[in-house]
């Protein structure tokens, strides 16, 4: 199954779902006039956006995710490796690796993590 598309607005609203799931969507509205300043249609529009998409589901005012933080953050990573590093995981780790310094256990952990697949 391809993960839909969560932009960077429509992935913050998925993170105070996620915190909060299951909810009545009026409690999720409440939550993101106070944390994103949405207004009330703002929130309802972004419900009704990505149920269409399969990303969450609105039953009975009741609103969930179908899809997990892990694989929206997954499905990002392998986008923007597609597009910005023509595919290439090393190219990618090589980049991000100049910017931010890895201690010996990261290192580590993204050996075993290489190793394991």
């Amino acid at each position: 199954m391809e993960i839909p598309k969560v932009f960077e607005s429509e992935y913050k609203f998925c993170l105070i779902l996620w915190e909060n799931e299951p909810i009545k969507s009026g409690d999720l509205v409440k939550l993101c006039r106070e944390k994103l300043g949405w207004k009330n249609t703002t929130t309802y529009t972004v419900i009704k956006r990505l149920s269409e998409r399969g990303v969450v589901k609105n039953e009975n005012t009741i609103v969930s995710s179908l899809v997990s933080k892990e694989e929206i953050q997954e499905a990002e990573i392998v986008d923007m490796v597609e597009k910005t590093f023509e595919g290439s995981l090393p190219a990618f780790i090589a980049a991000f690796g100049r910017h931010e310094r890895l201690t010996e256990e990261e290192i580590e952990n993204i050996k075993r993590m290489i190793e394991k697949d």
